[in-house]
């Protein structure tokens, strides 16, 4: 079966950097896109990064733009998130996605928080 597993968060002080990690397993990981979403306390889960199946193209949320940077090895079946630049309001948990409709997959998330 499908399964996601995130790891790499952690304390990090504003200004700081993180990399999430997301080891994917069940599927043909090289021939689909991957996304992150986040979510923060009291809040509804958000889009923040996605990456094309050969990583050749990828999108990214406004909030996240020029700070966060998401890749893949697909020999490693993993997908990234390189966090610079990080801002307190980038706390939340992190989650990896995998959408095959119309079932749509989730890891058991990542907490970052970003405090002095």
């Amino acid at each position: 079966q499908v399964q996601l597993v995130e790891s790499g968060g952690g304390l990090v002080p504003p200004g700081g950097s993180l990399r999430l990690s997301c080891a994917a397993s069940g599927f043909t990981f090289s021939s689909n896109a991957m996304n992150w979403y986040r979510q923060a306390p009291g809040k509804e889960r958000e889009f923040v990064a996605a990456i094309t199946s050969t990583g050749g193209f990828t999108n990214y949320a406004d909030s996240v733009k020029g700070r966060f940077t998401i890749s893949r090895d697909n020999a490693k079946y993993t997908v990234y998130l390189q966090m610079n630049s990080l801002k307190p309001e980038d706390t939340a948990v992190y989650y990896c996605n995998y959408n095959m409709y119309p079932s749509n997959y989730w890891g058991q998330g990542t907490q970052v928080t970003v405090s002095s």
